[in-house]
């Protein structure tokens, strides 16, 4: 996915694990929440982790260091994007969290060689980052001139689902959020709001039940019926790549002409965009990559 994005990261480095598979969503906001942001980072980031999520964010204070924590609470996995090389965190205080989100399976990354300073410029290189990685960002609090909107404009402009959580009308931190909402973005208030968002070549599918899975039982990936999930055949991933060409197919011109059934379908071309292969466009449409 990270390849495809219109400027990608010519290295990227990483301590840790970093499934190629995974299915991550990036937490982003303000570095000074107020108490009801911090709430609606932590309760919805938990929820994301403990449905099997990967939870993203930028280890900054605020928003992000929020996000992390609640997806360690849960049990679940999360990903630290830093502005810096990995061997300066920022900021410093983050370090202890920066450790623990590692040795829980986690991954820290970014594009900048160790002892890389944590400099200004480098801030929104890292969004486009987290941007990338994700197939969804959603935006707790921000002011209308912050990063976490210049992650959401790029995760638009990236293809990626964009949502924001509402707050109070009187609060300066809802600006972001709700300038997001009137220009598109979904409001999300519950797991499920972000569910519905993610792409249908995730392969999930959501049990609506009362209470939240455990990390990855509330999404269900689609695998072929030979129970072989990583497993795509040569003749099928061909005739996939045939039909979308460079020119571009729908997901519904696909499931048309490769005369195979939907789940199936989106498991192939979850891996090829994982593998850089294809990219999603927009309107449910996906395009060839390279001169494969």
């Amino acid at each position: 996915m990270l390849r495809a994005i219109p400027d990608p990261p010519e290295a990227l480095y990483w301590r840790g694990l970093l499934p190629r598979t995974a299915l991550a969503v990036a937490f982003v906001g303000s570095r000074r929440p107020t108490g009801y942001g911090r709430r609606m980072a932590r309760s919805l980031a938990g929820a994301a982790a403990r449905a099997g999520l990967v939870v993203v964010s930028g280890l900054a204070r605020g928003i992000d260091s929020e996000a992390h924590e609640a997806a360690l609470a849960a049990g679940g996995t999360t990903w630290a994007v830093l502005g810096s090389g990995l061997d300066r965190v920022y900021p410093p205080e983050n370090a202890g969290l920066a450790e623990r989100i590692e040795r829980s399976g986690g991954c820290l990354l970014s594009e900048f060689a160790p002892g890389t300073p944590p400099l200004a410029g480098h801030f929104p290189r890292r969004n486009r980052v987290i941007a990338g990685l994700c197939w969804a960002v959603v935006v707790v609090e921000g002011r209308l001139k912050s990063g976490s909107l210049i992650t959401a404009r790029l995760a638009a402009n990236q293809g990626r689902a964009v949502l924001a959580v509402p707050g109070p009308a009187d609060s300066s931190l809802s600006e972001a959020p709700h300038l997001l909402i009137q220009e598109g973005a979904r409001a999300m208030t519950r797991l499920e709001d972000l569910i519905e968002e993610l792409p249908p070549i995730c392969g999930a599918r959501w049990a609506r039940q009362g209470s939240l899975a455990g990390p990855g039982g509330g999404l269900e990936e689609e695998h072929p019926s030979d129970g072989k999930p990583g497993q795509v055949e040569g003749g099928e991933r061909g005739r996939i790549l045939d039909i979308i060409g460079h020119s571009g197919a729908t997901l519904d011109e696909i499931v048309s002409e490769a005369g195979l059934d939907l789940p199936r379908i989106s498991h192939i071309i979850f891996q090829l965009e994982l593998e850089g292969l294809v990219a999603a466009l927009d309107g449910q449409r996906y395009a060839r990559l390279g001169s494969y």
